[in-house]
């Protein structure tokens, strides 16, 4: 098995090159409500224009702008016409239509006045009060999008915005890649459950925890997360049923200890490793391989180590395999030093300030997962042999935990 350590770069490049191998999940047609967070598998386009017919972007009343030049003036209410409704009452030259927001313009009309700048409702006639230009407070069929035209591109991950849009086009169904099955499993028979107690030497589980919820994030279906005993023939028999999925990441039993045995047992099962070991800190003793298309992703095991790995390369490949595009780090100057390593690319948590500078977390021990609270930014800087000062670009990938993805 291979054990020379890569660069990040290396590590990024073969791993984008095993999913490419991969290919995008199966396609899938689902109802437009069970569409958000997925990522669509074809353009959506507009079968109709929007708005479908000019309308009133206000309440009031439907006139010519000519009748109206010289306001204050009284015309005739003629009509009135609501939304949802045709509008049959045509406005002719000294005439009003009164209109709700949304209601269809009648014809002869060009404009429309507020009604806070009339008399208001109620009358057979209206004072209008104010000269208003043609075309004001109206929206033109077709103004916002044209019949026809793709109004969301393949590849884009449906949000509220775009469900919304889905929804106002009139589509019940989508088009989606089908969520990526993802195995996640941790090793160790120090792990217990939160809620149970604990006997000395024991912990608590957290990171099956940290990395099913990253994987939902990034639109993964989690069809496993389980800790499975130090033995080599219950890994066995775990790992046969999960390399039926599209992707299996481990966290711990990767490193260099006599019960790290999930190497051996994937290569047992004819996974090829690709790498093991990556010159970062922390999370160095990162394996990745594959067996068929199934991709299969060895984390450390410690908290820290086995979160960032996971943001750094699996969050990206399972938004690839869904037809996606991962959101490309950004640069951002430094609010604070940043402690380089002078043979590992470093990655830290940090937190954006106000003025978009971002401050690396100075817990950094990769068993304190508490490094993570109140981040929005992983920070990831190269070999060094100095300190990275105050005001220093660094690449960061935001954080977003809050909502879908990160």
């Amino acid at each position: 098995m291979a054990q020379t350590m890569i660069s990040v770069a290396h590590a990024h490049e073969m791993i984008d090159a095993a999913v490419a191998a991969a290919g995008v999940t199966a396609r899938e047609r689902v109802g437009f409500r069970d569409a958000i967070g997925r990522v669509l598998a074809a353009d959506v386009t507009a079968p109709f224009s929007l708005p479908r017919f000019t309308n009133s972007a206000m309440d009031g009343f439907a006139v010519r702008a000519a009748d109206i030049a010289n306001a204050p003036v009284r015309l005739s209410v003629s009509g009135i016409v609501r939304a949802g409704e045709a509008a049959a009452t045509p406005v002719a030259p000294g005439e009003a239509v009164q209109i709700m927001t949304g209601a269809p313009l009648p014809s002869g009309a060009d404009t429309v006045v507020p009604v806070e700048q009339t008399s208001g409702y109620g009358g057979d006639t209206v004072e209008v009060r104010t000269s208003i230009p043609a075309d004001r407070n109206v929206r033109h069929a077709g103004e916002e999008v044209e019949a026809g035209a793709t109004v969301i591109a393949a590849g884009t991950r449906v949000g509220p915005a775009e469900l919304g849009v889905i929804a106002s086009l009139g589509f019940a169904e989508v088009d989606v890649f089908a969520r990526p099955r993802i195995a996640i499993f941790g090793t160790g028979d120090e792990l217990r459950e939160p809620g149970t107690p604990l006997g000395d030497g024991e912990i608590y589980n957290s990171n099956l925890w940290v990395l099913s919820d990253l994987a939902q994030r990034a639109g993964a279906d989690v069809v496993e997360a389980r800790i499975v005993r130090d033995d080599a023939d219950a890994l066995r028999d775990f790992l046969a049923a999960a390399l039926a999925c599209d992707v299996v990441v481990s966290s711990g039993g990767v490193s260099m200890g006599e019960h790290d045995l999930v190497r051996g047992a994937l290569s047992s099962l004819g996974v090829e490793e690709r790498f093991w070991k990556v010159a970062q800190k922390p999370a160095k003793p990162l394996a990745f391989g594959v067996r068929d298309a199934t991709l299969v992703f060895g984390l450390p095991g410690n908290p820290v180590s086995s979160a960032i790995a996971f943001l750094e390369y699996v969050h990206d490949a399972l938004i690839r395999l869904q037809g996606g595009a991962p959101t490309p780090p950004e640069r951002a100057r430094l609010a604070a030093p940043f402690p380089c390593d002078p043979g590992k690319h470093r990655f830290l948590f940090g937190a954006f300030d106000a003025t978009g500078a971002v401050r690396p977390s100075t817990r950094l021990g990769s068993h304190m997962l508490s490094a993570g609270l109140g981040a929005d930014a992983l920070i990831g800087v190269p070999p060094g042999a100095e300190p990275l000062p105050v005001g220093a670009l660094v690449e960061v990938r935001r954080l977003r935990w809050g909502g879908l993805g990160t």
